[in-house]
C-alpha cells in the first residue's frame, strides 16, 4: 500500500488552517500536517478535531513551532514546546511530530537534544521525527545556524523528516540521504528546490531535487510514514494555490504508484 499524502497547513500561509483542511478535503489528500503557528487554531485541539472530523480528514502530523518565526508561541522554553506537541498530536490522534534541530544559541538545549527526543519519542510512542535544515549564506558566508548539526543523518535519531526544499538549499543529496537513513526515514516533505540560498518550496517537479526518484524508492523499502505535500503558495491567489496543490498531490500519486 502507498504511504498517504498529506498536506500541511503551512501550504496554504497566509490563509488559516481551516483554509487548509478545506482543500485537502476538496482536492482528495489524505490527511492534514498541522504547522504550529500563531494562528490560535494550530494550537488548539479542540478546534483542530473539530475540523478534521467536519471535512472528514485525519491529522497526521503536527509540526512544533521551532522556526524562527514561531519562537514565542507557547513561550521561550523549547522543551516546552516539544512537550506541548506530544500532548497535542495524541490529543488529535496524529502520529508524527515534526521537530527542527536546535538554533546554535540553544546550546543547553542542543546539548540534551538528542537524548531528550530519544526519552520522549519511547516514552509517548509518537514519532519524534528530526527534519534536515540546511547551513545560512549570506555575503558569501556559511553560517552554522544548528545544533548539533542541519544534518542528521550521521547522528543518533531514530527518525528523521527528510525535506526536499531544505536538501535543495544545503546542496545535499537527496536520494543519497533517503538511502543511508534507511528505517530511520519516517517522514517526508515533499517540495522542490533550485539550489538557491533562499529555502524555495517549489511544487515538486518544477526545480531540481530528485523527489520522483525518492518517491520511487519508498516503494522499495518498508517506509511506513507520511509523505507531506510542503509548498510555498504565499505570491498565489487562491486558484493559483489550488493549482499547486492539485498539481503536488498528483506528481505524489504518480510516482508512488497510486495514481486512479
Amino acid at each position: 500500500m502507498a504511504p498517504r499524502v498529506g498536506l500541511s497547513t503551512a501550504s496554504v500561509y497566509p490563509a488559516t488552517c481551516a483554509t487548509a483542511f478545506e482543500l485537502a478535503a476538496r482536492l482528495g489528500y489524505d490527511g492534514i500536517e498541522v504547522m504550529v503557528w500563531t494562528d490560535e487554531v494550530s494550537q488548539s485541539a479542540g478546534a483542530l478535531t473539530a475540523l478534521a472530523e467536519h471535512y472528514g480528514i485525519p491529522i497526521l502530523a503536527i509540526h512544533a513551532p521551532t522556526l524562527l518565526i514561531t519562537q514565542r508561541v507557547w513561550g521561550a522554553e523549547p522543551w516546552v514546546k516539544v512537550d506541548r506537541s506530544i500532548d497535542l498530536a495524541r490529543e488529535v490522534g496524529a502520529d508524527t511530530v515534526v521537530l527542527h534541530p536546535p538554533f546554535r544559541w540553544q546550546r543547553e538545549y542542543a546539548e540534551e537534544f538528542a537524548d531528550g527526543v530519544a526519552l520522549r519519542e519511547d516514552d509517548s510512542g509518537v514519532t519524534l521525527a528530526v527534519e534536515n535544515m540546511f547551513p545560512w549564506r549570506a555575503r558569501g558566508r556559511e553560517v552554522q545556524a544548528y545544533l548539533p548539526h542541519w544534518d542528521p543523518v550521521s547522528l543518533p535519531y531514530d527518525s528523521v523528516t527528510l525535506d526536499l526544499s531544505h536538501t535543495a538549499t544545503a546542496g545535499s543529496d537527496a536520494l543519497q540521504m533517503a538511502h543511508t537513513l534507511g528505517p530511520r526515514l519516517r517522514h517526508i516533505h515533499l517540495a522542490d528546490g533550485l539550489g538557491s540560498a533562499k529555502d524555495e518550496h517549489l511544487v515538486p517537479g518544477r526545480g531540481g531535487q530528485p523527489c520522483a526518484e525518492v518517491l520511487t524508492l519508498l516503494q522499495e523499502v518498508d517506509f511506513d510514514g507520511h509523505v507531506v505535500v510542503e509548498v510555498g503558495t504565499r505570491k498565489r491567489n487562491p486558484d493559483e494555490r489550488e493549482a499547486d496543490l492539485a498539481e503536488a498531490l498528483a506528481f505524489a500519486r504518480t510516482h508512488l504508484g497510486a495514481a486512479d
